[in-house]
């Protein structure tokens, strides 16, 4: 059985067009978690990814939160202030989170856990690729009411006023909200973020620190690291064709081959652009096909037509291997690596 993909045509949109044309604003619900106390710093470097214990008051810094096994649980901001800290969780389960914490504060620990609360992250949005924080980053209390200034976004309590310079912008409206996220590589839960997948698979190398010594799941991470022991990457896809009436659609779960058949990666994300322009979205990608510029995506309506062929081919998965071949009509996604992606860090012994 030979591969019949779609015919792939060139196909004017990038994805320069994924972003905002014009300044725009940015919203999306976040959680804020209080921690208090003078072990607040200690107790949070051992909880997360990032090296926090000699974070000054005033110190902004992006961490994960993860699982003993090194598993992506939630992104977050860590906010440092002279008493205690702010976490600022973006995307995951806050509740999950929350309750991973208390579950490891003990009565010694001199830190008390706060309830969540609601807020809103806003932030300018254009054509521009965003800045990525800094190590050494800051953040700032607004001018007039409660709230954060983190670079150019700002952070208010759920029914807080916004700035006025964020309310003279008109709202993101949700398509394209996800039409930037996609383009930039931001893992959402539960697509990308789940208790399968580590930070250094999304791309969020520059979240963990190597050097700060022991935390939850330090023992993972260094592992990956040290042996480069990175099985699957994040990458953007984007095809021009338009599935036609009662075909599937690329969609989260659909498996991604090579053109030998064989398994190459998992879509994670999905989204159909305006004006039947196609699909884009994200996906884990094998090590061995992250050098391809191209993969297929079977739908469901290929995946049927392939397992009947497969079921009357008697040279089919078994006589190569394992590898199977897309029924015609799977589609052809172009792969490009994510605006936001950080490689995972390689040490010693990844030779």
């Amino acid at each position: 059985m030979t591969l019949s993909p779609s015919p792939l045509q060139l196909h004017p949109w990038s994805w320069s067009d994924a972003l905002p044309a014009g300044p725009r604003r940015l919203e999306q619900s976040v959680s804020l978690l209080r921690l208090e106390g003078p072990d607040t710093r200690r107790f949070l470097h051992g909880q997360s990814s990032q090296d926090l214990v000699l974070a000054p008051a005033g110190a902004w810094r992006r961490t994960c939160c993860i699982s003993p096994t090194g598993r992506l649980r939630a992104l977050a901001e860590v906010l440092v202030d002279g008493s205690g800290a702010w976490l600022l969780i973006t995307a995951g389960d806050a509740a999950a989170v929350r309750t991973a914490l208390d579950r490891v504060l003990f009565p010694a620990d001199a830190v008390k856990l706060g309830p969540l609360q609601e807020a809103l992250w806003l932030e300018p949005v254009g054509p521009e690729r965003p800045e990525a924080a800094s190590p050494q980053a800051t953040w700032e209390p607004l001018e007039a009411g409660e709230g954060w200034r983190l670079g150019p976004a700002t952070v208010v309590p759920a029914g807080s006023a916004v700035p006025a310079d964020l309310a003279a912008l008109a709202p993101l409206p949700e398509p394209e909200r996800q039409m930037r996220r996609i383009a930039l590589g931001l893992p959402a839960a539960a697509a990308e973020i789940n208790e399968e997948t580590n930070p250094f698979e999304l791309g969020l190398a520059d979240r963990v620190s190597l050097a700060k010594g022991c935390y939850v799941g330090q023992e993972t991470l260094a592992r990956l690291a040290t042996y480069d022991g990175v099985k699957q990457q994040l990458r953007r896809w984007f095809t021009p064709a338009s599935p036609g009436p009662g075909a599937g659609a690329p969609e989260p779960g659909s498996t991604l081959r090579d053109a030998e058949g064989q398994r190459a990666g998992q879509v994670t994300s999905a989204l159909a652009l305006p004006g039947g322009e196609g699909w884009i979205g994200l996906a884990l990608v094998r090590r061995a096909a992250l050098e391809q510029e191209q993969l297929l995506c079977a739908t469901d309506s290929a995946d049927a037509a392939g397992a009947d062929a497969d079921s009357a081919d008697a040279t089919g998965a078994e006589a190569t291997g394992g590898a199977e071949a897309p029924a015609a009509g799977a589609l052809q996604l172009q792969l490009s690596r994510p605006e936001l992606f950080v490689a995972p860090p390689v040490g010693a012994g990844g030779g």
